[in-house]
């Protein structure tokens, strides 16, 4: 049975991207969790389903907000319909929602692995039948309420997602260009970086404005998620609309005026447009700055700060990638002194030609694109083994 008693103990896993655990833990540490296990993809805590709203509102690295609901084991197939069928699952949700299983199965028990989610889908609804007369809709796209199914060889674990679509969904995002980062990869570069919110923020690929506007909500201490109005756990039997109205008024919503720079540019003007309007309504607006320029022609806002970009990847046939990041790396050399410079590929090759060897890389995806996340420190009188061409060494 879920428990209904909002001040009760549950288990409250995190899920994240692969790359991020580690900063997903620091910020539940920064936000008052300092008991948390790190996991692969996920970090996984004890609390209440209070602790659950305020984590949907507040947490920025984490894709999801797992409640668990029941672990057994299986033999085969039949196994895993004839466990869902123990659970009472009207205790949840009704009849006149919407519902939809996702997760991940990890298991040689099973033929085909969307196989796991039919099973899981058609217990619901039968125990609905049987209990009620009647029976939920499922939802591929929309759904009211997510269960999440974890199967490794022969270990399941049922959840609740209490945040229904990703957490990336920010509800701050009007447009968007062909291949947008998503919001938890752009906030897990900011925390990767050690930016120490107080000096100035480059981000000379700026698109739709992603980076920035993460980095000025993250300054301003305003959650990420301040304009998101959709979570599955308003569609739970056991919603309790105060305890959320409570948690969410508590959350600061306005932004002072920084003493420091937060600046993007881009080639584009379309995109340039975009990511102004995706600004607009948020109430970090006037502290971003947006040109229409090409990275090389921005000059630095102040003498030290941070710089996170997103060049293009060269996927492009006929792109000449390679001289762009040449370029790239001599911008850094000639107008950057004092920054920590880091840039997000899927093109090594490409990195290569930066010409400067990198602090540190880190293994991170961008969407389905695997890509090496790295740092160059461009000193004031810059060391000469910094002028070294990249290595391919990894971390």
């Amino acid at each position: 049975m879920i428990l209904l008693n909002t001040m009760e103990n549950i288990k409250i896993t995190l899920k994240t991207i692969f790359g991020l655990e580690k900063v997903l833990k620091e910020e539940l540490e920064e936000l008052g969790y300092k008991q948390s296990e790190q996991l692969n993809r996920a970090v996984q805590l004890m609390g209440t389903w209070e602790d659950v709203y305020f984590l949907n509102l507040h947490v920025r690295c984490a894709i999801c907000v797992l409640v668990e609901l029941k672990t057994f084991k299986i033999r085969d197939e039949k196994d895993l319909y004839k466990q869902a069928m123990k659970i009472d699952w009207t205790s949840y949700f009704t009849s006149d929602k919407t519902f939809a299983v996702r997760g991940a199965v990890q298991s040689k028990l099973f033929s085909h692995t969307q196989y796991p989610y039919l099973l899981l889908k058609d217990a619901i609804v039968d125990v609905f039948r049987d209990k009620t007369g009647d029976r939920p809709d499922v939802s591929l796209k929309s759904p009211q309420v997510v269960f999440d199914l974890y199967i490794k060889e022969d270990f399941v674990t049922l959840s609740l997602n209490t945040s229904g679509a990703p957490l990336f969904h920010r509800g701050y995002r009007f447009e968007v260009g062909e291949a947008p980062m998503n919001e938890v990869v752009a906030a897990g570069l900011i925390r990767l970086s050690g930016w120490d919110k107080k000096s100035a923020f480059i981000d000379p690929f700026c698109g739709s404005g992603t980076i920035l506007i993460e980095a000025a909500l993250l300054a301003a201490n305003i959650p990420s998620n301040i304009e998101r109005v959709h979570y599955a756990f308003k569609n739970f039997k056991n919603y309790n609309e105060g305890l959320w109205e409570g948690i969410y008024h508590k959350a600061n919503k306005r932004a002072e005026t920084f003493d420091f720079p937060i600046i993007g540019s881009d080639i584009d003007s379309d995109m340039v447009l975009m990511a102004k309007r995706n600004l607009r309504g948020l109430p970090i607006s006037r502290n971003v700055t947006i040109s229409t320029a090409p990275f090389n022609e921005v000059k630095k806002p102040a003498d030290k700060g941070t710089l996170i970009c997103n060049p293009p990847y060269g996927m492009r046939i006929g792109e000449n990638i390679e001289e762009m990041y040449a370029e790239l790396g001599d911008w850094f050399k000639n107008e950057l002194k004092g920054y920590s410079c880091w840039v997000i590929s899927a093109n090594e090759d490409a990195l290569k030609h930066i010409g400067l060897k990198p602090d540190s890389k880190v293994k991170l995806y961008n969407g389905d694109l695997e890509c090496s996340y790295r740092q160059y420190t461009i000193f004031d009188g810059f060391r000469r083994d910094a002028m070294h061409r990249d290595s391919t060494e990894t971390i």
